[in-house]
């Protein structure tokens, strides 16, 4: 292949080129544009479950993840026919936009060549964009936070979803993070899901204070602690999704993982290198997430009892 010559890509019924496939996007390992696109092809079932029907905001790196990041919410004029959006309004701003919202692998791809390498998508889906399906607990680390520290809270998290009856989707953040998802009822706007949100938070917070916290301002936590990050489920607040690569020299993957490997994953062994390995031998982790959804009223009677706004 000629440098930086153009390639097709064929992906289910469609053809997608890529330009520039040799330009180096994770300079710490080498990968290309090229690498990526074909690392998102083996986890394509994947990658589309995650982000189906929602509204998705792209996290562009035209020149590879040591350049400039650009967040683009509109898919651009120029698009192929073929690729979906779904529009989203921004009440404050007097203004709308229209996302990109997958629901065939070829979507992917060709924001791929877009040089998407990060895809966060809403947790609310086309067929209603203001009542979440999808509740998210983002366990997020001090500076001072070791990740044996997340482990132990998640395994308290899992403890109150458990008592909840509620079935939790872990997976790493591709950062020092953990994420913990939840499939709700689409019954409650953004401000219920928060509000849910938050109360799931104090109570783990209230099981592990040595550990756990939810205290807003930055500023103010103690940087040894894990910030239970309830306000990722405001509106238009989005977080990588499974599978989606991070914008990092390293080109670590917000990769699912089972409560069971909790204690022994280590976030930063989930790469575009090794994820494809894991994914032909265990499949997408999260492939049952949509077959029950929980009902919130009980964490809203938490928020009640707890007088939270």
């Amino acid at each position: 292949m000629a440098k930086d010559s153009a390639v097709e890509l064929e992906v289910g019924d469609r053809t997608v080129r890529i330009s520039h496939p040799d330009r180096v996007y994770f300079p710490a390992r080498g990968e290309t544009k090229l690498d990526l696109a074909r690392y998102y092809l083996s986890v394509g079932d994947g990658i589309v479950r995650a982000l189906r029907e929602r509204p998705c905001m792209l996290h562009r790196f035209p020149s590879g993840v040591s350049g400039d990041k650009v967040h683009q919410k509109r898919v651009p004029a120029g698009a192929p026919p073929w690729l979906e959006t779904v529009r989203v309004h921004f009440p404050r701003y007097h203004r709308h936009a229209d996302e990109l919202c997958v629901t065939e692998l070829a979507h992917v791809i060709w924001a791929v060549q877009m040089s998407t390498v990060e895809f966060h998508p809403w947790n609310s889906r086309r067929a209603d964009t203001e009542k979440p399906d999808e509740w998210r607990i983002d366990l997020d680390p001090g500076p001072a936070a070791d990740f044996a520290t997340v482990r132990r809270v998640a395994h308290v998290a899992h403890e109150v979803l458990d008592e909840l009856g509620a079935t939790g989707w872990p997976k790493t953040s591709g950062g020092s993070g953990l994420h913990i998802y939840v499939r709700v009822e689409p019954r409650w706007g953004f401000t219920e899901v928060r509000r849910a949100a938050l109360a799931f938070a104090r109570e783990v917070e209230r099981r592990a204070p040595d550990d756990a916290t939810t205290t807003w301002w930055r500023k103010d936590r103690d940087p040894a602690l894990v910030f239970v990050d309830y306000n990722q489920n405001a509106r238009d607040h989005t977080i990588a999704s499974a599978y989606s690569v991070r914008g990092v020299p390293g080109a670590t993957v917000s990769t699912p993982v089972t409560w069971d490997e909790i204690d022994d994953v280590e976030p930063g062994d989930c790469t575009i290198a090794t994820v494809p390995a894991r994914f032909a031998q265990l499949g997408d982790l999260h492939a049952g997430i949509d077959d029950t959804a929980y009902p919130l009223e009980t964490l809203l009677e938490w928020a009640d009892r707890d007088g939270l706004e």
